[in-house]
């Protein structure tokens, strides 16, 4: 069975005149007959990228979010708004407050929405930290543990505007797809780590080749060890397609590109097609 995700909302529009690509990310995956969206951009082009595309999102009866951030979760209002009632599937720690601070600007960069707001649009929360499979072949990883030691995470980031309390981003989730290549990763932000990622998608499916990685790999802020470390594991898993976008970080995505033969763009109308 041939099936494809296709990429919604990213930081850069690609040659499909007439999207628009915005601060954020999401994606469509299309599999038997179902569709199933992987996050919602920052709430500015979704709507008008997917018509552009001719996809029809009312059709959508899952939302994963993988994070509670509003450039992932922004475009849940629109969405609900437009398309009818959705299950969202996320974190129990989504709706948590969340604040960037870089070079002494301080940011609100949590949820935009409440839930009881969201509920009345018609959203049916589903809240998880376990790995979990949400369709046949397909997996949600929950809570990522963090167990190597080069993906520190952002330390930018923090639960307070004082910046006295880190915050790790503990709801950070993937997507995890089994192909007949192997595990095919779907990435909204990857907080946890690519490679903390990977790990815990190897373990819990059981499938130690790993096909690709598509969405934000968090390296854009990241160290120049966490960089290389990333690198050696991908290669050390022999990995087959990068498509990075989002917060990859453009030094990153040109070492990447580099690295990997098999390296794309995650760019708005980027569609992989891959057979289960």
């Amino acid at each position: 069975m041939t099936c494809r995700v296709r990429i919604l909302c990213d930081n850069s529009a690609g040659p499909l005149t007439g999207t628009l690509g915005e601060h954020g990310f999401a994606a469509l995956i299309e599999r038997d007959g179902e569709s199933i969206l992987f996050d919602t951009g920052g709430g500015h082009t979704l709507l008008h990228n997917a018509q552009r595309m001719n996809l029809d999102l009312r059709g959508v009866r899952q939302v994963v979010l993988s994070h509670g951030h509003y450039d992932h979760a922004g475009g849940l209002w629109p969405l609900l708004q437009s398309c009818g009632a959705k299950e969202v599937l996320a974190h129990p720690g989504v709706f948590a407050r969340r604040y960037a601070i870089r070079d002494g600007i301080h940011r609100s960069i949590g949820m935009p929405y409440t839930e009881e707001f969201l509920t009345g649009l018609g959203a049916s929360f589903s809240f998880s930290d376990a790995f979990r499979e949400v369709a046949p072949g397909l997996f949600l990883t929950g809570e990522v543990p963090r167990l190597t030691g080069f993906e520190p995470g952002d330390a930018a980031l923090f639960c307070d505007t004082g910046g006295c309390s880190s915050d790790h981003v503990p709801d950070d989730q993937s997507l995890v797809l089994v192909t007949k290549r192997g595990l095919l990763l779907l990435l909204g932000c990857c907080h946890a780590g690519v490679v903390n990622t990977v790990e815990l998608a190897r373990e819990k499916t059981g499938v130690s080749e790993i096909y690709g990685v598509i969405g934000g790999c968090h390296l854009a802020f990241s160290s120049e060890p966490q960089i290389e470390g990333t690198i050696r594991a991908l290669k050390r898993y022999g990995v087959k397609k990068i498509c990075a976008g989002h917060c990859t970080g453009f030094a990153a995505s040109a070492r990447l590109a580099r690295e990997f033969p098999g390296f794309r763009p995650a760019h708005v109308g980027y569609t992989l097609e891959y057979e289960e």
